[in-house]
């Protein structure tokens, strides 16, 4: 039987393309040769799962007895359950027959055994009830001090929320101070893991394929994989997988998937709407604070992280394309309304190619005589609960996504981790170029805008990129900032500059 990409569960490697992950192992073997009482967190889909599997192995061949725990489930379970619970899988894994009732005889039972290595890993800790949480953290920091006297050498807490915090908040003063962290893929490990699907089966990713699904996926292993196993059975006779095959498949995840971690992320970032709208529709550069509520909880479920400069960033370019989309007011009518206004000759040369600048005048009449409001939501008391800047933005992807239904072009989101803008590949007539949406901060980061235009341009391939900038109509501007066509890195870039009337927000 041949292997296959996983995307539910951890890796058996007779099944499935699996990564050896040695770096992380050998860090995992050096903490517990050293009777380390350690932790790990890291956000879901990062391949935990595999790398305890891989560790508990390579621990094993070094004669240690391992028993891995899972106690997702347990955040409402009695006591009673838990322990039986634990009793069975610690007999099971460690071939032992130990009898105890309560968490502190166990312990207790651990003291008296002398002879042996035994390991101990408790997966999703954190979905252990928290009238008995304390008592089980206690248990283990009690045999910690003791470990040199009996066999528990090391036991490993595992979860998705930073467990350091955690474990202090509920047994404190708790000496477990060493966390590992598990990381997502390199793009060595990304191509690695793709290139053993080509290997075994002779079907080719093209290499821009890779580097796309390392780019969108932000090299997070649940999704690489999600995104290689959908390439693979949307296409199973094709020798040589695609761009365009690409295409179909992030349009999938994009529109039609059922990511039930992206559901998590959704509803952590409805909690945090404006701080994430802050970071979908403006420039500002937020520090990055581990202790502000609202980046612990992006930042421990996996959304945001911290940029090369101390800010926070968006970490799965994947995960800002699907929240864009979320918290898009698509119910208000406007796009039938525009197409209703679009005559397809109107915009194109007699050589067939389109006039961006009849383009770019249109939209400008129409913001005239709808303003920005359609695309801002309101509550259910019928107060406006998004920000002025995501309406700016909404509202030229409403009418750019019109006119080119009506004109049969296509648009591309790029996968761009950063923060503020919203990039989008245009295909019409034969031809590509990209589409930068900005609202205007700064003479400054006006201009950077138009530099980071170009590179993206450059590392696409294109040739031509558009800027679109809001401008408030009540600030002087400097004599830079107007529009215009300039050549920059070999790049042709057009800016245009849409005005609005702050006031009247």
């Amino acid at each position: 039987m041949k292997r296959k990409f996983n995307t539910s569960g951890p890796n058996i490697i007779d099944d499935h393309y699996t990564i050896q992950r040695q770096n992380i192992i050998s860090k995992g073997l050096e903490l517990v040769s050293e009777k380390r009482y350690f932790t790990i967190w890291a956000p879901r889909q990062t391949g935990k799962s595999t790398y305890f599997r891989q560790l508990a192995e390579e621990l094993e061949k070094q004669n240690y007895k391992v028993a891995h725990i899972n106690f997702e489930n347990f955040r409402t379970e009695k006591i009673q359950t838990f322990v039986s619970s634990f009793k069975r899988n610690v007999n099971e894994f460690w071939n032992t027959n130990y009898d105890f009732e309560t968490i502190p005889e166990f312990f207790e039972l651990i003291q008296t055994l002398k002879q042996g290595k035994c390991v101990l890993i408790i997966d999703e800790v954190e979905g252990i009830n928290q009238e008995y949480f304390g008592t089980f953290l206690h248990s283990i920091r009690n045999a910690y001090h003791s470990r040199e006297k009996h066999c528990l050498k090391s036991v490993i807490l595992v979860g998705v929320s930073n467990i350091v915090g955690v474990v202090s908040d509920n047994a404190s003063p708790f000496n477990i101070t060493d966390n590992l962290r598990v990381p997502y893929f390199t793009d060595k490990e990304v191509f690695e893991l793709l290139h053993q699907h080509e290997t075994e089966t002779e079907q080719l990713f093209e290499d821009k394929v890779k580097k796309k699904i390392s780019q969108i996926t932000a090299n997070q292993p649940g999704l690489v994989n999600g995104f290689a196993k959908m390439l693979v059975e949307n296409n199973p006779d094709k020798k040589i997988l695609s761009y365009n095959d690409y295409l179909i498949v992030e349009d999938w995840y994009l529109t039609e998937a059922i990511d039930k971690n992206f559901s998590n992320i959704l509803n952590k970032a409805r909690e945090e709407r404006n701080f994430v709208e802050r970071l979908l529709f403006t420039n500002d550069e937020i520090p990055f604070e581990i202790d502000r509520e609202s980046i612990k909880l992006l930042h421990t479920n996996g959304l945001i992280k911290k940029d090369k400069n101390g800010f926070v960033t968006f970490w799965v370019p994947f995960y800002k394309k699907r929240l864009y989309t979320a918290f898009y007011p698509y119910t208000n009518g406007e796009k039938k309304l525009i197409s209703r206004t679009i005559f397809a000759e109107e915009y194109f040369t007699e050589k067939g190619d389109l006039k961006i600048q009849k383009l770019i005048n249109t939209y400008k009449d129409y913001v005239k005589r709808r303003g920005f409001k359609p695309f801002m939501q309101k509550d259910e008391h019928g107060n406006y609960k998004s920000l002025k800047e995501s309406a700016l933005i909404y509202s030229f992807e409403t009418y750019i996504t019109a006119t080119m239904s009506e004109l049969e072009g296509k648009i591309y989101r790029e996968a761009d981790t950063g923060l503020g803008k919203s990039d989008m590949i245009i295909n019409i007539a034969n031809s590509e170029f990209l589409i930068e949406t900005k609202v205007y901060h700064s003479p400054k980061k006006y201009s950077k805008g138009k530099e980071q235009l170009a590179y993206y341009c450059n590392s696409l391939g294109l040739n031509k990129g558009i800027y679109i900038v809001f401008s408030p109509e009540n600030i002087k501007y400097p004599k830079t900032v107007k529009e215009q066509t300039e050549i920059i890195n070999e790049v042709e870039i057009t800016s245009y500059l849409i005005k609005y009337d702050e006031t009247k927000w």
